[in-house]
């Protein structure tokens, strides 16, 4: 049993963890290819968030996807790059949107040049995705736009917030469906289809890919607020004070505003506050991780991790669906 990819995945057959390694290998070379440029400091950028790591998500869910076709199909790797360069470029725009200092462990690109040099590369990455892209078939092409609408879509619902007479807990989760799990979505999509997988099994796997994409983001959110540590590459609370809603967040609200209990409602006023103070900070987490709306945001994560595996059923069995399966439960045990 070897433990490859993000969250420690147990692979538990030789060959697959053979092509699994080689596969990420592969896409770590690509990814550094794809963000060469003529000029040193465009390369140095764009590099900036490759070189600082990650979690290499969306590429291992290709590399999976794609053992239920051929794993070693010319397009397997191009087709993760792609998914991955578009992921970081969505991560250069989402700095500067939350003006946020830091990523991954390291100054984001925002804050160690400016929001120009980071809106830019972020463009940058989005046409060298589109290069690779473009050799992979129309096909490909249309699945991207679409996936990339959705993505975009999402992000503007976000910023927009809910409209009048609509559940924030029920926009929040379409957000996420567009902004997150759409693009994991197309990296099990890609892997399935450049390896020639049955039609049915490519469809499967989209649709495990968007729900687990959604469990993924919520248990960022759960991190947000429950992490002592760095463990979801930004320091706990970040998007708290930042007064980006999560789940955790937008369950106190709902709450409060159903059951107008004092406790509920001073913890809201907590948080509309000022949170730039590192004490009310503080204490905003504190509560809030005492708070039955986190434990609620949980379940919501472990309902959709659940529809995920329960997604994989009619597809054979093999080591292959065993680790697509342990994905969900690294899911939902990063989400505690």
């Amino acid at each position: 049993m070897t433990v490859v990819g993000p969250f420690g995945l147990s692979v538990r057959d030789q060959a697959l963890e053979a092509d699994v390694q080689a596969g990420l290998a592969a896409v770590e070379s690509g990814l550094l290819d794809a963000t060469k440029s003529g000029v040193p400091f465009i390369t140095e950028a764009a590099q900036h968030l490759v070189r600082a790591g990650g979690k290499r998500f969306r590429p291992l869910l290709a590399m999976l996807a794609a053992q239920f076709g051929d794993p070693d199909a010319p397009g397997v790797v191009p087709a993760a790059v792609v998914v991955e360069l578009t992921h970081l470029a969505t991560l250069y725009h989402d700095d500067v949107m939350d003006e946020a200092d830091v990523r991954r462990g390291v100054p984001s690109a925002n804050s160690r040049w400016d929001n120009s040099v980071a809106v830019l590369t972020g463009d940058f990455l989005f046409a060298r995705a589109s290069h690779i892209l473009a050799d992979l078939g129309p096909e490909a092409v249309r699945i991207q736009a679409e996936a990339f609408e959705r993505l975009v879509t999402g992000q503007i619902l976000e910023t927009a917030g809910p409209g009048d007479g609509r559940d924030p807990v029920e926009h929040y989760l379409e957000v996420m469906q567009g902004k997150t799990g759409s693009l994991i979505a197309v990296a099990c999509r890609f892997g399935a289809m450049m390896a020639g997988a049955d039609e049915s099994a490519v469809d499967i796997l989209t649709q495990y890919g968007e729900r687990l994409g959604v469990a993924f983001q919520l248990a960022d959110d759960v991190l947000d607020i429950a992490s002592d540590s760095h463990e979801s590459g930004k320091t706990p609370g970040t998007d708290l004070r930042e007064g980006i809603p999560t789940l955790p967040v937008l369950h106190l609200r709902a709450q409060a505003e159903a059951d107008g209990k004092p406790e509920d409602l001073e913890l809201v006023e907590l948080l509309d506050g000022d949170l730039s103070d590192d004490a009310r900070h503080a204490e905003a987490l504190r509560r809030l991780r005492a708070h039955p709306a986190l434990e609620q945001a949980r379940r919501d994560t472990v309902r959709y991790a659940e529809e995920a595996r329960a997604t994989l059923a009619p597809l054979p069995e093999g080591y292959a669906k065993a680790a697509l399966r342990e994905l969900c439960d690294a899911v939902v045990h990063r989400a505690g």
